[in-house]
């Protein structure tokens, strides 16, 4: 099939799945030879916006995996803000060691769904938001190879493509509840209220941690406030560069902790074309 741009867009908090759609799209287009451009949606005014695309499109959607799905608030924006117009779509998640379980199956579904045709899904393995105790250093140039040896395999499907293809099949079960946190205890870790907390005496006002918020949750005029709804997305402690933010939550340590306990394995990647 003839493509004349690719695209990507992506939710990023920490930085890592930029990272991963990036290098993937870039290697696409160098392969396609065609123009990139990229389109980040992760802070709220990027996400105010509607987004459309055409049938020359080929558009690498990515995010997180958060407790097994797509983040569950930036999921309507998914739903409701990007139009395919029958352009095609690669959908990629990223996961921090333990499983993307149905992240990606969600998202092959919501890309369908939004007029999408999607021609291949992946998901890298990550850097934890949470702990640097799981994937540290992820994506590593190792990683980055094999998303360019993916690149190159979804570039030659395209290229060969005739018809528009049947969507791609990827394993889990975008209709699945999500994944229940759970302790060191082994019960579930209820931490849905939990919020960053600030470390007076290094936070400088700067107003970093507001402003890479994802949820604009953080008061800019009062960084120690947090009035807004927090997904524990971590990008106000990861961005902080005084290391004044951060979580002391009980369930949340927990739930931490058991991760450190059970997830450091380094789990592999996987493509589906």
């Amino acid at each position: 099939m003839d493509v004349k741009k690719v695209w990507t867009l992506y939710f990023s908090a920490t930085g890592n799945t930029d990272k991963t759609a990036n290098t993937i799209a870039d290697a696409l287009a160098r392969r396609l030879e065609v123009p990139a451009e990229r389109i980040s949606f992760t802070r709220p005014g990027e996400r105010e916006k509607e987004y459309s695309f055409t049938e020359g499109d080929l558009v690498v959607v990515a995010s997180p995996t958060y407790a097994g799905k797509l983040p569950n608030k930036i999921l309507p924006d998914f739903q409701g803000k990007l139009h395919g117009c029958g352009a095609l779509a690669v959908a990629v998640v990223t996961f921090g060691n333990r499983s993307y379980d149905n992240a990606l199956a969600e998202l092959c579904a919501v890309l369908e769904g939004d007029g999408f045709h999607t021609v291949a899904g992946a998901a890298f393995a990550c850097r934890h938001a949470f702990t640097d105790a799981l994937a540290d250093g992820r994506p590593d140039w190792d990683d980055k190879r094999a998303m360019e040896t993916f690149a190159g395999q979804v570039a030659d499907k395209v290229k060969n493509l005739t018809e528009l293809p049947a969507p791609v099949a990827v394993p889990g079960d975008a209709a699945a509840p999500y994944y229940v946190p759970k302790g060191t205890d082994g019960q579930p870790a209820k931490f849905l209220k939990a919020k960053p907390q600030t470390d007076l005496g290094k936070c400088t006002d700067c107003g970093a941690c507001a402003r890479f918020c994802p949820m604009g949750a953080i008061d800019p005029e009062h960084p120690a406030l947090v009035p807004g709804t927090c997904i524990k997305c971590h990008a106000c402690v990861r961005k902080c560069t005084k290391h004044a933010k951060y979580f002391d939550d009980p369930a949340f340590l927990s739930h931490v902790a058991m991760l450190e306990q059970n997830f450091t394995e380094p789990k592999e990647n996987a493509f589906f074309l």
